[in-house]
């Protein structure tokens, strides 16, 4: 199953009432199916694969690469299984802008709802927070994080789908957590990724490659008056050319889109702060209030030009939107993959209580993918 982040371009306006009452009642059964034959996780599973989401909501009749497709699937599911939560036992917070601030206390009422204790709840706030927080300031990819889902269950198994916009291109990206596969947050967490476009330079601090960079990080901020040094010597970009180790063209000093951002008061307050808290792991560096994107692009920038770590600038994607394409560009269509979920969609809808019209246009439209997919094979 893949998990990871997909591309849509940005959609504007809202879903017409006539549609957002028929994309719940349709998630409504098809999550009911899902979870009394499978179960909680298997459902959190699900939403947490881009490919799985895509296909869902293109089945729940919206526009398949629209941005909306996400905020207008989750909002819906969401509106589902209200009342049903205890029931089904999923549980979903969050939303949209100033939603998606509301998720914490969205959690701790669910949490003191059903009895966790205080440890448990702060756990599953955290996964909340360090998730939004790595894919805006460790996957710095010009996306802005405007909505948030965080979805869990009674045994405290979650799942995130969180999207940016990047205005500039007319694109959105989402990104998709499972807590059971993350073994550390800033190292990786997506397990797979999906998107129609991949960036030429991202830089990329969950990657493996950036490990040395992140652990030279953490060391200068135990050195005070190095790390402000530094921080002075790159914002004068001919000097910093007699210091660097590394071998890096005169225009990484003269253009580096990080340099004005090096003597800003802000930059300095939050830095003296993480120097005072002195974090002992970088996820506790980032995790430190006020220490955001540009923060960690700063000290990661004086890692690698003055003390050669360099980080990763290969953008995360690592598969194309949904299945491939028929010419096998940018990889051949993944029949396995795209069968299952077919089918999983499939059957869920015929164990629905839908009408019969809705459930046999429902299954005419999965019938629709179903000879896409065979044109494309």
């Amino acid at each position: 199953m893949r998990t990871g982040i997909t591309t849509m371009t940005l959609d504007y306006g809202q879903c017409p009432a006539w549609l957002f009452q028929r994309m719940t009642r349709l998630g409504r059964v098809i999550a009911l199916a899902i979870i009394s034959e499978f179960g909680s996780e298997e459902f959190l599973k699900r939403l947490a694969d881009p490919v799985w989401f895509q296909s869902l909501g293109t089945l729940m009749a919206f526009d398949w690469n629209a941005s909306g497709l996400t905020i207008t699937t989750t909002a819906a599911l969401k509106e589902a299984l209200r009342g049903l939560e205890k029931d089904v036992d999923v549980f979903i917070c969050g939303g949209k802008g100033k939603t998606s601030r509301k998720t914490p206390d969205q959690i701790k009422i669910w949490s003191w709802d059903l009895g966790f204790s205080q440890i448990d709840s702060d756990r599953l706030i955290y996964s909340s927070r360090a998730a939004a927080k790595v894919d805006s300031a460790l996957i710095q990819d010009g996306f802005t994080l405007y909505h948030h889902s965080f979805i869990f269950n009674k045994k405290g198994q979650w799942a995130v789908v969180q999207q940016g916009m990047n205005t500039a291109i007319g694109r959105a990206r989402r990104y998709h957590w499972l807590g059971s596969h993350v073994e550390d947050f800033i190292e990786e967490p997506h397990m797979g990724i999906a998107t129609q476009t991949r960036l030429s330079r991202v830089l990329d601090l969950t990657n493996k490659a950036s490990k040395d960079n992140k652990a030279t990080t953490l060391e200068l901020i135990k050195e005070e008056r190095s790390l402000y040094r530094n921080l002075q010597v790159l914002a004068k970009p001919k000097s910093a050319q007699h210091f660097k180790i590394l071998e890096l063209p005169g225009i990484e000093f003269t253009n580096h889109p990080v340099e004005k951002e090096f003597l800003h008061p802000q930059l300095q307050k939050t830095i003296n702060t993480v120097i005072t808290t002195k974090p002992t792991s970088f996820e506790k560096l980032l995790m430190t209030p006020g220490v955001g994107g540009k923060t960690i692009r700063a000290l990661s920038l004086v890692a690698e030009v003055i003390y050669g770590a360099k980080p990763s600038y290969e953008d995360p994607a690592r598969y194309s939107f949904a299945y491939g394409g028929k010419d096998g560009t940018p990889y051949p269509v993944d029949r396995e993959t795209y069968d299952k979920t077919l089918t999983v969609l499939e059957n869920a809808v015929r164990k629905s209580n839908l009408f019969l019209k809705e459930k046999n246009v429902t299954l005419q439209t999965i019938e629709t993918l179903h000879r896409k997919h065979t044109n494309l094979s």
